[in-house]
């Protein structure tokens, strides 16, 4: 088992979700973050004066699946999110080594 992070532009947010929920993942976590890379923030005009925004917002989903899908989920998050542009974000792929749900006791695979 895989967990797959991604940080993508929010606005993508809604589009990946149906994405995935069409391939067959069943459920996602979405966090809303703040961060910069290679962008490096921006500068804002705001009543006449400019400033320097830093962190730019951003959204952590992240899937837990099973080893057998993880090149799929990965390929529809990079076809789905990519915009061409910096800021596009990241994908991370951890490995899971233990999921229990909470309700019925299922362990494994089963739990997802």
């Amino acid at each position: 088992m895989k967990i797959i992070t991604a940080v993508i532009k929010p606005f993508k947010l809604d589009d990946l979700r149906e994405t995935l929920s069409e391939i067959g993942v069943k459920g996602l976590t979405v966090t809303e973050v703040k961060g910069f890379g290679r962008q490096k923030g921006h500068t804002e005009l705001y009543r006449g004066s400019e400033y320097q925004v830093d962190f730019l917002p951003k959204s952590k989903v992240e899937v837990a699946v099973d080893d057998d899908v993880v090149s799929n989920v990965i390929e529809v998050i990079k076809a789905t999110c990519a915009t061409g542009e910096i800021g596009d974000g990241k994908v991370f792929v951890s490995d899971l080594t233990e999921v229990i749900r909470i309700r019925t006791g299922e362990t494994g695979p089963a739990a997802l």
